[in-house]
């Protein structure tokens, strides 16, 4: 008796199992082949590359798209550039970082590494996220820096960058 009922409880479990497991799969066949539904934990993710490139596309997204956004048909830079941008980008770095360890003083005996291993696709998500972010979230620039244009070029009144800088940050 008490086998059957091991023997039912397993199957009922294998079956849960499978219909979790169907359930998570894309019913779209060129997704199904291209991303797994697979987590690995042991990739990085907090890696100097992320950080660095992901930073750096944060700013450049930002700074381009206020900078062409005078002009009288803006350009506009998207996030897709900076993922398109951003793979060979990371691979080159993966290519190039020394992958010695080394330990920061104050962080007990943790070691880190410039290049823990080859770019992994974690990484680039989150740099697309911080584009995404340089980008306001696809909404073009800050509104604040409207306010500050309307103050310089209607009210004819100057506006210290330190102030109009607090202005643009307080309101994001």
């Amino acid at each position: 008796m008490e086998i059957d009922a091991a023997r039912i409880h397993r199957k009922k479990a294998a079956a849960e199992d499978k219909e979790e497991e169907e359930e998570e799969v894309s019913p779209i066949e060129e997704v199904r082949l291209t991303v797994t539904n697979a987590d690995d934990p042991s990739l990085p993710v907090w890696t100097f590359r992320m950080w660095f490139i992901g930073t750096l596309a944060c700013a450049l997204m930002s700074f381009l798209n206020q900078f062409f956004a005078y002009r009288t048909e803006p350009l506009i830079i998207t996030q897709i550039t900076v993922q398109v941008a951003s793979l060979p980008a990371g691979h080159f770095l993966a290519r190039v970082l020394p992958s010695s360890k080394f330990r920061i003083p104050g962080l007990g005996h943790r070691e880190f590494s410039l290049n823990p291993g080859p770019f992994n696709m974690k990484e680039h998500v989150l740099i697309s996220i911080f584009a995404n972010a340089g980008y306001a979230f696809g909404n073009g620039s800050a509104y604040a820096v409207g306010i500050v244009n309307i103050i310089k070029a209607f009210y004819r009144r100057n506006i210290s960058f330190l102030a109009g800088w607090l202005l643009i940050i307080t309101t994001q």
